[in-house]
């Protein structure tokens, strides 16, 4: 017999900077109202989203300047070398495993870029292994979270004992910009935050949940619907404002394609787990996964704590679906650039 990868452990962290929604809201008047003609109008986002406050890698003051890619960078390595610090060693405290034992890292992220890679940087600190693999992947954006996830759990599922640490990390908010005068990044100053998480894998007895299946839906033709675009200040955001409409319509075939893969079919679910991408986001998935309105209850908290984190929103998610009792069956969904639905069903250790 096979031995299954079990989820032993997860851990999150956000970095210590606080901006309330309403000082995000007030600040983006004062730098964008007389320089964007709709801005009035799309002020509104500032309360539509539910985001009662974020953290993010710099003080709200930070912001008001402006920063090219070394600034921007600086501070990424800076402020994700702390997170992956802590969401690792507290990850793999609650597993009982210590750094050494780790054979494998796979670490996401699409906000920051960085050579030599995030975990390498700590490798001697943290105490990894000289032969230790290293999963560094960029791109995959709000998927990450899932797909990374179904990427370390295929490498726990290769060697029966093997410890994979994942870890997701994401620094949003190093994106904002001042000079980019458009509806994508107005929305992006009232959606988006900064936060990581780690999860322990290994395949074998224990552990918090079994994960039973891994799957991606890559949809044709949809490359403008989300993503980067990239010029000398830095990443400037591409956000479709189809994107809600989108999921609504789609999504639904997708993941039932990914179910039907394993075996299953949408009934079989008892709790999907969803990436928040935002308030009409959330309503667009209970729309087209045959939820009741509001039935993605903890989704919204996390949102309204955090904001949009992309990958690691939805382990913040997973982190209280735990600590509330996973049901017998759940389901991991994100969406992200490609345009890409990726989904993990999670089986209940007894």
């Amino acid at each position: 017999m096979i031995d299954t990868v079990k989820l032993l452990s997860l851990a999150v962290a956000t970095p210590d900077n606080i901006i309330l929604q309403s000082e995000a809201a007030e600040t983006a008047g004062r730098l964008f109202s007389e320089r964007f003609q709709d801005f009035k109008y799309l002020a509104r986002v500032f309360e539509s989203t539910g985001i009662r406050k974020r953290h993010v890698a710099r003080p709200l003051s930070w912001f008001e300047q402006p920063h090219g890619w070394q600034d921007r960078m600086a501070a990424y390595v800076e402020v994700a070398t702390e997170l992956f610090r802590r969401t690792a060693t507290g990850a793999l405290q609650r597993a009982g495993i210590e750094a050494h034992q780790v054979d494998c890292i796979v670490t996401v992220s699409s906000t920051g870029v960085v050579t030599p890679s995030l975990e390498a940087r700590l490798a001697g600190e943290l105490g990894f292994r000289c032969d230790i693999e290293r999963v560094p992947i960029f791109g995959l954006g709000c998927a990450a979270g899932v797909s990374g996830l179904a990427i370390a759990s295929k490498m726990a599922r290769s060697r029966p004992g093997a410890v994979v640490l994942f870890v997701s990390i994401e620094l949003c908010s190093l994106a904002f910009r001042l000079d980019e005068l458009t509806r994508p990044n107005i929305i992006a100053t009232a959606l988006f935050g900064d936060g990581a998480a780690a999860c322990v894998l290994r395949a074998g007895d224990g552990g918090i949940a079994e994960i039973e299946s891994t799957g991606e839906h890559l949809f044709p033709d949809s490359l403008g619907i989300m993503g980067w675009k990239i010029d000398d200040t830095g990443f400037g955001i591409v956000l479709e404002q189809s994107l809600p409409v989108f999921a609504e319509t789609h999504v639904r075939a997708a993941i039932e394609g990914i179910l039907d893969r394993a075996g299953l079919s949408l009934l079989d679910v008892d709790r999907f787990i969803c990436h928040p991408g935002g308030a009409r986001v959330l309503a667009a998935l209970e729309s087209a996964l045959g939820l009741e309105p509001g039935s993605l209850d903890i989704e919204r908290e996390v949102i309204g704590d955090y904001g949009n984190m992309s990958s690691p929103t939805v382990l913040f998610v997973l982190e209280r679906a735990i600590a509330a009792g996973l049901p017998e069956r759940s389901a991991l969904v994100a969406m992200g650039p490609g345009f890409t639905a990726s989904c993990i069903t999670l089986k209940r250790v007894a």
